[in-house]
């Protein structure tokens, strides 16, 4: 083997060694979103759930906030994961590409919607007398 076609051999490993990283770092983060979705989805869902088994007098607007909680919980991280699995897709496409641009929407949009969670919550807390 001569010495040009190993130093090929050796760029075409090198090369494909950084472009491995790259996609098993896209993997991890989609990995981390849907943990994140997990967790979300099983805190609403863990709030409703300790409302009605705890609550000894329940009252509608309690009751209405905690069901509200626990679904949009459930519709949230359901959105986190479709979010990631575009973003992990964009990504895969754009790392073969060897072009990658940042996109800033979905933080944005989960952003909002872990806020509106907290909103809830809060909200949820105040009606049952349980933040003050």
């Amino acid at each position: 083997m001569s010495l040009l076609q190993r130093d090929k051999r050796k760029e075409k490993t090198e090369s494909q060694l950084k472009y491995a990283q790259q996609h098993l770092a896209n993997e991890r983060t989609f990995l981390a979103w849907v943990r994140t979705a997990i967790a979300v989805i099983g805190i609403g869902f863990l709030t409703a759930s300790l409302h009605f088994s705890t609550e000894k007098m329940h009252r509608p607007l309690g009751d209405f906030l905690a069901v509200l909680l626990g679904l949009s919980a459930g519709i949230v991280g359901i959105i986190i994961i479709i979010i990631s699995a575009a973003c992990y897709l964009k990504n895969k496409q754009q790392i073969e590409r060897e072009d990658y641009y940042p996109n800033k929407v979905p933080i944005i949009l989960v952003t909002l919607l872990i806020v509106l969670l907290i909103v809830i919550a809060i909200l949820y807390f105040m009606a049952s007398g349980s933040l003050f």
